[in-house]
């Protein structure tokens, strides 16, 4: 591991210079410098004070990303089919995220389940068809290429007005699917 390009990272991302990141520390421009380019190595200690000016710590910086899943295949994918509608979990275990995507599809006259007011916020985007909004007592029309979004404070769904298959990507933050 290259402790040092690591620090200076997390340095640049947090819009430091490597002076104020020593004033933080109470540590010489020099040291970090040094530090960066691996000519030297902090105590524990040190690296505790570093890594707190840094928003960060020492579990998080020596943690394996590499491990995290970022790409979802469609085999990775989930879903289930309620008669009127099919969704599916585009982020398995999205459930553990800030937002949970989906993708949704309606058979004419279909909808989606009547959501009860929660606390966070909805984005969908609709692929293909037509379909109705509602958000409260607001019912709205959308087609192919609409998007939407709101909080979702008032009950809502959707329901498929036209005559072929409509597709919606929604995501939802929190999760709620």
């Amino acid at each position: 591991m290259e402790l040092g390009v690591k620090i200076k990272d997390l340095r640049l991302k947090n819009q430091l210079t490597q002076e104020e990141l020593a004033d933080r520390c109470e540590l010489t421009k020099g040291f970090i410098s040094q530090l960066e380019n691996d000519l030297t190595s902090p105590s524990l200690a040190t690296l505790t004070d570093i890594l707190n000016s840094l928003g960060t710590t020492l579990a998080e910086f020596f943690s394996d990303e590499g491990d995290e899943q970022i790409v979802f295949a469609a085999a990775d994918q989930f879903e289930k089919d309620n008669g009127d509608n099919v969704i599916r979990w585009l982020v398995p275990s999205a459930q553990k995220n800030a937002m949970e995507p989906i993708l949704t599809t309606l058979n004419p006259g279909g909808s989606s389940i009547r959501d009860l007011p929660h606390e966070g916020e909805e984005f969908g985007l609709v692929l293909a068809g037509k379909i109705k909004l509602t958000v409260g007592k607001r019912t709205l029309a959308l087609k192919e290429g609409d998007t939407f979004y709101f909080r979702s404070s008032k009950t809502h769904f959707i329901v498929n007005t036209g005559k072929s298959a409509a597709r919606v990507v929604w995501v939802s933050c929190p999760p709620n699917f």
